[in-house]
């Protein structure tokens, strides 16, 4: 019998669902090792038997499955008996519903017995109606104990389970074209091996600033810079745009040293353990890197190292002693960001010596007001040492023209350009490129052996070697301007580098960079009115996140809601919890729920077959559905993602609204069968499109929804459409989300220093 399959076949006019569940049932019973087959270009099919040696065929669902019992082990004479039942169930198939003529089946059925045929075909027959029945009629209980029974039988389930894991969706159709796969538009495309840029396609490197590695991030790091460039990473991935998402530690540089100090061990063994403490952070917030690495690499030598040498060829770097600040107390040379002080524009009392964390404005640690070094707190003294400078000025005729067109075409933030303006308009100068340090790249210049790149200049060369270690072919995503859009994101300290010493840079070797497109970065947030500190233990860093035990979904979501777009912004422990219980589980959770439990309630998990004629709201729910998906789509590929969230939330809200309007309850289920029916397979369809629209945000919550809904991974999509079909078994209802007790406020502030705002 080994030569016996089953394929689809699309003649039958008789419901699918019900002659396939009598064949699958009927094939896992007598002859497990047939294999079904289904018709990949044929959404609704029907199962046929046939014998490839033979050419033997049969199509008609109940003579198959008395061959498939005549021909087998378990073989019987009696298979091809007619038996009354056959006659009822018939009847029952063609109305659809009960009558008292369904009673005479339940008496021959004392035992569910899976070799039984009539059983098997009484089954198939009940399964899509009987749940419905059996609640609003008495005198079925025997029947409905017989039907759960039986459904339990280890055959009847893995019978069930082949047929509904064929027909619950469109499937997917590959079409060999010689050069790749192309994959049905509903669904998510996987790529295989090493993201690399395609021909036609949209192409997108992402890139997050590179987080300093000798501390633990906090919320105000994650959501500007990790969180905003996963959110539209996920985006860009679930529209099936081709795009790479790359980032890793920044491990460079005179903080490092200073920290492997303090802790007693080598700068590598330091960066060695953060890069891992950073890395587990970001696995439990979702962030899906493509790659995460860091910048203490042979590559990032080699690549750094090029760059420089190309420069100082090209004419762009110059010579000058600079005056630097020594510590008297530790005998070294202080780091820029390691003098404090008082800014000279704004008089903000703890500015660093390369920038003012208030005023935003760049500085020379020479121009601070009353300097101190970080370190001890002492007076530190200035000296002069041979620096290697980037002629920015020579730079910067063709930086602002750049930054002119950049800006616009790329839409960049409005604080973006607000910073990298007021940069060009004071005039720009050489830069130091250099520093005296042990810790960093070696700079490859006869007579500066002694000094290394300055990890400002250097630490974003490292998204070049970081996307170089990924891949061997990293030129053609950073060297193919032409078909490679750049997205960065960062908080608004980062700017200049971003805007101005690495476009320079970049210009200054006289290669074809790929260069910036889109900047999005973030303004500060804030925690409970004041700053986080991890010294004084105050806000919530990366690992305490995960200890409140609330889902990273929850975490992600707040985050994205106040995300500092525009303005600073303020976390708040009450805010946290209210949105969780008044947003999160009021709305989205209530939803999913709602729709999930009727469906199992009412159809026993099967969506059923429907006609959206049946449903008259749902053309006006379409074209509400379609404008929300438009304006979603909108918001994010202009990176709107506070806004997209919002969008997105507002759909859920009309589907609850959809089924409201519906009055989704017993009444409609009873007087109004069909549309019911409509209604429910409509409401399920929402919820997987408000799966797909949340995913950037909210990963695992999209994750459970598909796994309730027994679906793949759905492409954010153009308009509604009815994915889900008649026929598709969706899984027992979860909870998306947990309220969480208004008590934890006063828990949670006490513990991470929360306070009132």
């Amino acid at each position: 019998m080994s030569s016996l399959q089953i394929f689809s076949d699309r003649g039958s006019k008789i419901p699918s669902l019900v002659r396939n569940l009598k064949i699958g049932i009927g094939a896992a019973v007598f002859q497990p090792s047939v294999k079904l087959v289904a018709d990949t270009d044929n959404e609704e099919y029907n199962l046929t038997l046939v014998d490839k040696k033979s050419g033997f065929q049969l199509i008609e669902a109940n003579a198959i499955v008395k061959y498939l019992a005549a021909t087998s082990k378990k073989g019987s004479k009696d298979a091809f008996k007619v038996d009354p039942v056959e006659l009822v169930l018939d009847d029952i198939l063609k109305k659809r519903k009960f009558n008292d003529s369904i009673l005479p089946l339940v008496k021959p059925f004392s035992q569910a017995d899976a070799t039984s045929i009539p059983q098997i075909f009484a089954f198939a027959t009940l399964y899509p109606v009987l749940t419905k029945t059996a609640h609003k009629n008495e005198g079925f209980e025997d029947l409905k104990s017989w039907f759960n029974a039986f459904a339990a039988l280890p055959e009847v389930i893995e019978g069930v389970k082949a047929v509904t894991s064929l027909t619950h969706l469109e499937r997917s159709k590959e079409k060999n074209t010689g050069k790749r796969n192309v994959i049905v538009r509903h669904e998510v495309v996987k790529p295989e091996g090493k993201l690399a840029p395609k021909e036609g396609e949209r192409n997108i490197l992402i890139t997050s600033a590179l987080p300093y590695v000798n501390n633990v991030p906090h919320l105000g790091n994650i959501v500007g810079s990790v969180l905003s460039a996963d959110i539209f990473a996920r985006y860009c991935k679930r529209r099936n745009y081709n795009a790479l998402f790359i980032c890793g530690t920044d491990e460079y540089g005179t903080a490092t040293e200073t920290k492997a100090l303090e802790e007693h061990v080598t700068p590598r063994e330091l960066c060695t353990k953060y890069h891992k403490i950073h890395k587990d952070v970001y696995d439990w917030f979702d962030i899906g890197f493509d790659y995460f690495g860091r910048t203490t690499t042979a590559k990032q030598t080699e690549i750094s190292q090029k760059i420089f040498l190309e420069l100082h060829k090209n004419g762009y770097l110059e010579e000058q002693s600079m005056k630097q600040l020594y510590c008297p107390v530790h005998k070294g040379y202080l780091a820029d960001r390691y003098v404090e002080g008082e800014c000279p524009k704004c008089h903000y009392e703890d500015a660093r010596g390369d920038q003012c964390d208030k005023c935003g404005t760049l500085l020379d640690p020479f121009e601070l007001i009353n300097p101190r070094c970080k370190l001890d707190n002492a007076t530190p003294e200035p000296r002069h040492s041979n620096h290697i400078f980037i002629s920015l000025d020579k730079l910067e005729p063709e930086l602002k023209e750049w930054v002119k067109k950049s800006s616009t075409e790329g839409h960049w933030s409005k604080n973006a350009k607000t910073i990298t303006n007021s940069w060009l308009r004071e005039g720009l100068k050489p830069r130091c490129i250099t520093r005296d340090l042990v810790w960093g790249t070696p700079v490859p210049l006869k007579g500066f052996e002694d000094k290394v790149l300055y990890v400002w200049f250097d630490a974003t060369i490292g998204y070049v070697s970081i996307t170089a270690n990924y891949t061997d072919d990293w030129r053609a995503w950073w060297q193919n301007p032409e078909h490679v859009k750049l997205y960065q994101f960062m908080g608004k300290d980062n700017v200049p580098f971003h805007t101005v010493v690495f476009p320079s840079t970049e210009i200054a070797t006289r290669e074809p960079w790929t260069m910036l497109h889109h900047l999005n970065t973030t303004e500060y947030l804030q925690y409970e009115g004041g700053k986080f500190s991890k010294s004084r233990n105050i806000g919530v860093f990366g690992n305490n996140a995960k200890e409140t035990g609330i889902s990273p979904s929850v975490w992600r979501y707040y985050l994205t809601s106040i995300r500092p777009e525009t303005q600073d912004s303020q976390f708040s422990w009450e805010e946290f919890v209210t949105k969780n219980n008044s947003e999160l589980l009021a709305n989205l959770g209530n939803f999913v729920n709602r729709i999930v439990k009727y469906v199992n309630a009412k159809y026993n998990g099967v969506v059923p077959q429907f006609d959206v004629k049946n449903c008259e709201d749902y053309a006006k729910a379409l074209q509400d559905f379609n404008k929300l998906i438009e304006t979603y789509n909108e918001d994010l590929d202009s990176v709107h993602e506070r806004k997209g969230l919002e969008t997105a939330m507002l759909t859920s809200a009309r589907g609850n609204q959809f089924l409201q309007d519906n009055k989704l309850d017993n009444s409609l289920y009873n007087d109004h069968p069909d549309k019911a029916d409509a209604v429910v397979a409509i409401g399920l369809n929402i919820v997987y499109l408000v799966s797909a629209l949340i995913s950037p945000y909210m990963p695992e919550a999209t994750s459970l929804i598909e796994k309730i809904l027994n679906v793949p991974e759905l492409r954010i999509p153009d308009k509604l459409e009815l994915w889900i079909q008649g026929g598709h078994c969706i899984g027992k209802p979860q909870y998306l989300f947990s309220r969480i007790d208004e008590k934890k406020v006063e828990e949670w502030r006490a513990k991470y220093g929360g306070q009132h705002a």
